[in-house]
């Protein structure tokens, strides 16, 4: 059986170049819509680069956390053809 982190990684493993998903949308996605701030916390934790968690931000569209600095999550996004608003 899945966990909750298994299902957020393949969620977020699906996520196109240059577009993105919110925290919320993930949780909702992975099964748990209130499980927002699991997803942060289990994505904080991911060191795999075929899962790009650079690729979920926040519902207000800022960037939100990302383990190798919020400017670097921010920077990746910009290179990958993404505009914030």
């Amino acid at each position: 059986m899945k966990t909750f982190g298994d299902k957020v990684r393949e969620v977020v493993k699906k996520i196109p170049k240059g577009k993105v998903l919110t925290y919320g949308e993930v949780a909702r996605r992975a099964g748990n819509k209130k499980a927002y701030r699991a997803v942060g916390n289990i994505l904080n934790k991911n060191y795999d680069k075929n899962i790009p968690c650079h690729r979920v931000i926040r519902s207000d569209g800022t960037p939100g956390g990302y383990n190798r600095g919020t400017a670097k999550k921010k920077e990746m996004l910009i290179v990958e053809g993404y505009r914030f608003k």
